[in-house]
């Protein structure tokens, strides 16, 4: 199991990688489901899951479509958006 966010420190900002894990609880679908469509294997998917890797531009898209979200939620957090809308 991981942490469901993972932050990195940059000029002494917390900012989040990527929402990937929290968008697939609230669609309520499974990594091992999206490791199916995307053709990767589940320790890849749960590594871009739980930030210990991150997806390509290119492999971020398909989640996108096959989440079926815009790729910029993603990657920015939900206070981001509604901060800044």
């Amino acid at each position: 199991m991981c942490e469901q966010f993972v932050y990195f420190t940059k000029k002494n900002n917390l900012m989040e990688l990527n929402r990937i894990k929290e968008i697939l609880d609230e669609k309520g679908i499974k990594q091992t489901w999206l490791a199916e469509k995307l053709g990767k294997s589940f320790s890849s998917i749960n590594a871009y899951a739980c930030n210990r890797k991150q997806p390509s531009l290119e492999v971020l898209n398909q989640i996108a479509e096959i989440l079926q979200v815009d790729m910029i939620e993603l990657i920015k957090s939900r206070s981001y958006n509604n901060n800044n809308v």
